[in-house]
């Protein structure tokens, strides 16, 4: 076992429930295939690093999300482990993933979210090396959110935090220098929440495929980003 836990906050995939504001614009099915493509370079990205073990937090909890990892990365998948998301709330789900490695014996857990498909192993890797100094290394997003979260103990960030709005990241920081928290603060990506972030992917993506080339190789299909 590696001392560091990578766990990436997913969803299975499913018409009518997954990333709900890009869906209207690019329609259901469309939308279900990008998240695909989505999972499908991560998992070939960060499965079978030797820095750290791969985990997956799911939702829905009863889903066979390791049956449907092995149908998109069927090589990757004996390096990833799964369980399911606890809790009521987005804040509590990750509160509860961090005290899952934590139990686990892992000492330091990085978790990344599933809509940045460009996020690249060297962002983690400084993330993880940061909690050498800082309590929490937090990686902002362009929203105001945040994409990655890194501590070495399970401090509860999360209490009280309006999840999914423009002052997440703003008020986790607030908190953590409450709680007597070191924070780091690492590069800022975008996430691909609307169909402007897409069209921004894939320009990135025409420049450098290699960042996540499944999603690159269904953006190239599609006339909107062909």
């Amino acid at each position: 076992m590696a001392d560091t836990a990578l766990v990436i906050v997913a969803r299975y995939p499913q018409i009518g429930t997954t990333k709900t504001r890009l869906a209207r614009a690019l329609g259901n099915e469309e939308t279900v295939r990008l998240y695909r493509a989505f999972l499908t370079d991560l998992a070939c990205r960060f499965a079978g690093q030797t820095a750290y073990d791969l985990h997956w937090a799911y939702t829905p909890a009863g889903v066979d999300y390791a049956a449907f990892m092995a149908e998109l990365a069927p090589s990757p998948v004996r390096h990833m482990q799964f369980f399911p998301q606890e809790g009521d709330g987005l804040g509590e789900r990750l509160h509860n993933a961090f005290c899952q490695t934590y139990a686990q014996g892992y000492e330091r857990t990085v978790l990344i979210g599933s809509d940045s498909p460009q996020i690249s192993a060297d962002t983690v890797t400084e993330a993880s090396r940061a909690l050498d100094k800082a309590d929490v290394a937090l990686g902002p997003a362009e929203d105001g959110g945040y994409y990655m979260i890194a501590m070495c103990r399970p401090h509860d960030v999360f209490q009280g935090i309006p999840m999914s709005t423009d002052a997440v990241l703003r008020k986790t920081v607030e908190l953590a220098h409450r709680l007597g928290l070191e924070v780091s603060l690492q590069e800022t990506l975008f996430d691909i929440d609307e169909l402007s972030d897409l069209a921004r992917l894939a320009q990135v993506l025409k420049t450098d495929a290699s960042l996540a080339p499944a999603t690159a190789a269904l953006l190239a299909t599609m006339k909107e980003f062909a």
